[in-house]
């Protein structure tokens, strides 16, 4: 089923785009149909392939009825297109790409209530870039796409007058590791999990929770059981007082004994600030610990990361951006800055890094090796 929902996202996708130019709509509905073209080339001498090529295509239709007194069905449907080049000589050659469903979802919404099906995106928390409660998604805060694989699910959500808001989700199909998961979910099982957040003195607190089944049939040489329940619950607030204060909290636990993977905890504390330096610099500081132990809030097996984020806009196009990560426990640094040029629908970015050659940054997305050592990336990126 999920095979065919495929193929039926990526045809919609095309048909949509050959057989309509511009935005349309009638009595019954609106279509929107936009996408996004993305193009790149990275050179790290480090690498297997010190050169790589590559291009992206995000083709995306939406669809809303108005079905009057602020009740609204709509839907959405698009494609993640891409394909890259590596080069180390005319012998030596590497290409890879794919063609999958990128969203594709269904929504009925009111003034205070939505409920959306398909695959979709899910994220929430407090935290700006080092995100405890990266649950279901992987965006890495360098990408300056922001590109990350949906879930399949339900997403129901209540928003009170007074800013409390009740989060309800069902998830299924979902077989590949999410977020900062140390294995994937049981195959053909469901998870479930819900999220309240409300209003506090100059801020906002929430309390999350999730169940799944994980397959841990990595460790079937090991004595430990290799499919267990897993609870995770999460908790973060954010204040807004002189500074931006967030907390952030993750603790996930396993039912059975899996050695260091029966308990997770993830911590980050945050603070952002804009100084009145000529056009504003944005300083964001976060400070996370990650820990995995038999039992639960040990933390005698760490990894800590410092992380600061400044950003300066040039000017009404320009905007200048650095990341220093800072790993205490192997005691490195992650450097990366980032040009960005806006032309009316094109952005340019040039991108620039300084890091270990044994790259230890958690849940960066599959390419991370690209980025071990220094190197240059150029993007340019068309919206239509």
């Amino acid at each position: 089923m999920k095979k065919s929902t495929s193929i039926l996202t990526i045809a919609f996708c095309f048909i949509s785009i050959n057989v309509l130019s511009q935005n349309k709509s009638d009595n019954f509905g609106k279509l929107l149909i936009k996408g996004q073209l993305s193009g790149w080339e990275h050179f790290n001498a480090s690498n297997t392939y010190p050169l790589w090529s590559g291009a992206r295509y995000i083709p995306q239709a939406n669809y809303e009825i108005d079905l009057g007194e602020n009740r609204l069905i709509d839907f959405e449907t698009s494609a993640n297109i891409y394909g890259n080049f590596g080069f180390k000589s005319f012998n030596s050659t590497s290409t890879n790409g794919d063609l999958k469903p990128y969203r594709f979802w269904g929504r009925y919404s009111t003034q205070q209530f939505e409920f959306r099906v398909g695959l979709q995106k899910i994220n929430f928390g407090s935290a700006s870039l080092l995100r405890p409660l990266m649950w279901f998604d992987q965006i890495d805060p360098r990408d300056p796409l922001q590109l990350t694989d949906g879930v399949w699910g339900a997403l129901a959500r209540y928003y009170f007058l007074n800013n409390t808001n009740v989060w309800l989700w069902g998830l299924y199909g979902n077989n590949n590791k999410k977020g900062w998961e140390s294995a994937a979910s049981l195959k053909n099982k469901p998870e479930f999990g819900g999220r309240i957040q409300i209003p506090v003195s100059k801020g906002e607190a929430a309390l999350s929770f999730h169940h799944r089944k994980a397959d841990y049939t990595f460790l079937e040489d090991e004595i430990f059981a290799l499919e267990t329940a897993e609870n995770r619950i999460g908790f973060d607030t954010k204040l807004d007082l002189a500074v931006g204060l967030w907390m952030e909290t993750s603790w996930v636990n396993s039912r059975e004994d899996i050695g260091i993977f029966t308990n997770q905890e993830i911590i980050n504390l945050g603070i952002d600030y804009t100084f009145r330096l000529g056009n504003g610099l944005t300083v964001i500081y976060e400070q996370l610990i990650v820990a995995y132990n038999e039992k639960a809030f040990v933390f005698d097996q760490t990894l800590i990361f410092s992380l600061l984020n400044m950003t300066y806009p040039i000017g009404l196009f320009d905007n200048l951006s650095a990341i220093v990560y800072y790993d205490w426990t192997n005691k490195s640094a992650y450097n990366f800055i980032n040009w960005q040029k806006q032309f009316n629908n094109i952005s340019l970015f040039i991108m620039g890094y300084v890091n270990p050659k044994n790259y230890n940054i958690p849940t960066q997305g599959a390419t991370e090796m690209l980025f071990a050592g220094s190197g240059i990336q150029l993007m340019l990126v068309f919206n239509h």
